[in-house]
């Protein structure tokens, strides 16, 4: 698909309706702008393979906890501790098992 679009004179170009619509393109749609053999390639970050996110990004993704509980940085590495101990624990007593 193709069609015609004017450069104004800021250096701005209007995406046609039926592109817009074909690439399911929003307002705020980031572009990564290219040239490839003299012409110019605009890739919505929609489309790229890969688009790197900032840690932030994805604060609020899973909503509130069930409980309702939130828990501190610190609650989050004493959880993430307790739970590597646990798996070290089962690791070390299954491999106890298996070397009787």
């Amino acid at each position: 698909m193709s069609a015609l679009a004017k450069l104004t004179s800021d250096g701005q170009l209007t995406i046609p309706k039926e592109i817009l619509d074909d690439l399911k393109l929003v307002p705020g749609t980031e572009f990564t702008i290219s040239i490839q053999d003299r012409s110019v390639l605009a890739t919505p970050a929609t489309v790229r393979e890969e688009k790197t996110r900032r840690l932030m990004d994805f604060a609020g993704i899973l909503g509130k906890p069930p409980t309702g509980e939130s828990l501190t940085i610190e609650g989050m590495n004493d959880a993430i501790g307790q739970a590597v101990a646990d798996d070290d624990a089962r690791i070390m007593a299954e491999w106890a098992e298996r070397h009787k």
